[in-house]
């Protein structure tokens, strides 16, 4: 077992660790752990592709039920989707599957460690640990979280220094949230990360539609001149080093990397790109003049941009 959790001791080498389930999420946190020495013996693994990634990155683990896995192991891993966390937990705690001494740990992002509290009202440390990362099941996945921020929710300082010592453990950084603020906290993941792929998505399709097709069915200005490719496929290699570049200027700089027409107030600029846009797809031009005029909002671009993307609005301020 764990050393009896404070500012001081540290945890043993190995932890037996049970997961529920063996997700994309759960899989990649306890590779994460088996990394640094812990067992993951035991997992739930319902779906073809939970028992694939199971089989993939926890190869030694057993496949359980719930009861089965959280009565096997000292650490106790929930990994499901938000919705059903509160039915897991009350399923576990109806089979008496919770037990003093036992660690309970939910990684959902929207949830706090109140749902846990069956878990601690039978004796368990709890914490909500959540890994603010992307998991696609990938072979990039455990790799990514060497680094990767983690927000911790406990009910008690016990419940943070277990957390913050995992996260630490596979090689994370912890950060607290306030039970409180776990829904703000996960709406700008949510924002910040699933927007930004829609976003791309959207550019990449915009940008395919104008570049020229040969005769030949090539593209013109694909660099490899192959007979055939997709413009889709050179719309993405044209944005990468410009995505890279914004994304990082604005990590480093905020506002003052914005660049564009709209920071210029250029409305001429801006309304040739939404009629552009409305022949492509009406669905990618309400997108642009959304993040637009939020983005005039930001940088407070001036009256012209704000009456071209809103001009309800604007008359509303005069």
């Amino acid at each position: 077992m764990m050393s009896e959790p404070g500012v001081t001791g540290t945890p043993p080498a190995r932890l037996s660790v049970g997961l529920i389930s063996a997700g994309r999420v759960g899989t990649a946190v306890g590779a994460a752990l088996e990394s640094r020495g812990h067992v993951v013996s035991a997992v739930v693994a319902r779906s073809g592709q939970s028992r694939d990634l199971a089989v993939r990155r926890l190869p030694e683990a057993r496949v359980a039920d719930p009861a089965a896995v959280a009565g096997s192991c000292e650490l106790l891993v929930l990994a499901v989707p938000d919705t059903a966390l509160p039915g897991v937990v009350d399923e576990l705690a109806a089979a008496g599957a919770f037990r003093p001494g036992h660690i309970v740990v939910h990684v959902a992002g929207a949830v706090g460690a109140d749902v846990l509290r069956p878990a601690a009202d039978a004796g368990a440390v709890v914490v909500a640990a959540h890994p603010a990362m992307t998991f696609t099941g990938g072979d990039s996945d455990v790799e990514r979280m060497e680094g990767c921020s983690w927000a911790l929710t406990a009910p008690d300082e016990t419940g943070l220094v277990v957390g913050q010592m995992l996260v630490m453990e596979t090689g994370g950084h912890p950060v607290t949230v306030a039970e409180s603020d776990r829904a703000l906290y996960h709406s700008a993941l949510a924002h910040g990360a699933n927007h930004l792929v829609t976003l791309v998505n959207d550019a990449a399709e915009a940008l395919a539609s104008s570049f020229a097709v040969l005769p030949g069915g090539g593209v013109e200005g694909d660099p490899d001149g192959v007979p055939g490719a997709d413009a889709r496929v050179l719309a993405r290699r044209t944005l990468a080093p410009l995505l890279e570049a914004a994304l990082t200027n604005a990590l480093d700089s905020g506002d003052a990397a914005l660049t564009g027409p709209v920071m210029r107030g250029d409305a001429v600029t801006v309304s040739r790109h939404l009629d552009a846009l409305e022949q492509v797809d009406g669905g990618i031009a309400d997108g642009y003049r959304a993040l637009a005029l939020r983005t005039a909002d930001r940088c407070d671009a001036g009256r012209d941009v704000t009456d071209l993307l809103a001009p309800d609005l604007s008359e509303q301020l005069r």
